[in-house]
């Protein structure tokens, strides 16, 4: 199918970007393209208006500063698959990325692209719902800081306002004793997983959980975090049993549906043993494996 007509605007700066958002309700931010192009192809997005803001300077850059790890929101893919910074002490994020579609994909897709979207088959919510990250908006009104826990509303819906662009992603900055891990189940290389889970802990001197941290993707309306099974584990060694019981509470939290890609029967089986291998990956990577 060929998308309906629209209007192209190729702003200089962030400012011109708000305000072509502010004086049309019917645009749309152009990042990667990657999920916003096929939906106007199919119809299901009839922006009156593209924005595209790939020629604003200075929203792509990964550095630590001030206790967070500092993404620009159009720092590419293949640029956080290929840091050095992000395969040394943010492994969860290393393995999140290089899951995500083809490298051809990667060349192109943005970080802020996949979280704005909103997809629940997108693979950076849940990490950031693991790690307890936080993203930045910027509007007429100036820029806030909206915790990931309260930026997913539904099916690519998010707290942004309309006049807003999401211009930052913040990840708590990595702890000794902390580890995380992704994984990801998919009918072939670079398909949205019929399942996935994101798992982050930290560890005390004692071996103990202080920080647990479970994202799940695609196994309900939006990206899940799995709240009691991050409760059941804190404070508790990350023995064979305990990461279990965690794992069946995070098996628990998710609500998905019968479709081409499995059951929900099966897609809730997924959860939970992806729950444990992720954690356990997390453990030990906590543990300096």
């Amino acid at each position: 199918m060929i998308p309906p007509t629209f209007d192209y605007a190729v702003p200089k700066t962030l400012s011109e970007a708000i305000m072509l958002l502010g004086h049309n309700p019917e645009a749309k931010i152009l990042a990667g393209g990657h999920s916003l192009i096929p939906m106007m192809r199919y119809r299901l997005a009839s922006p009156a208006l593209l924005i595209d803001i790939n020629r604003i300077e200075g929203l792509s850059y990964i550095r630590e500063e001030g206790g967070w790890l500092k993404i620009g929101a159009m720092t590419r893919e293949a640029e956080l698959d290929e840091s050095e910074l992000i395969r040394a002490k943010y492994p969860m994020l290393a393995d999140t990325a290089k899951m995500i579609a083809d490298p051809v994909v990667r060349n192109l897709a943005t970080v802020g692209g996949n979280l704005a979207h909103a997809d629940p088959a997108n693979d950076h919510p849940a990490t950031m719902l693991a790690y307890g990250a936080r993203v930045v908006a910027v509007g007429p009104k100036g820029d806030r800081t909206i915790p990931i826990t309260d930026f997913f509303k539904g099916t690519f819906e998010t707290a942004l306002g309309h006049d807003e662009v999401l211009t930052e992603i913040q990840i708590p900055a990595s702890k000794s004793r902390a580890g995380g891990c992704y994984l990801k189940v998919e009918r072939k290389v670079g398909d949205y997983a019929t399942a996935a889970v994101a798992a982050q802990v930290t560890l005390d001197a004692n071996g103990n959980c202080t920080y647990v941290g479970i994202g799940l993707t695609n196994v309900g309306p939006m990206p899940l975090k799995a709240t009691k099974a991050e409760d059941a584990l804190r404070g508790k060694a990350p023995t064979d049993d305990n990461i279990r019981a965690a794992a069946a509470l995070a098996a628990g939290a998710a609500e998905p549906v019968t479709d081409p890609r499995g059951s929900e029967e099966y897609k809730r089986s997924l959860v939970k043993t992806l729950t444990v291998r992720a954690l356990r990956q997390a453990v030990a990577r906590a543990k300096g494996g």
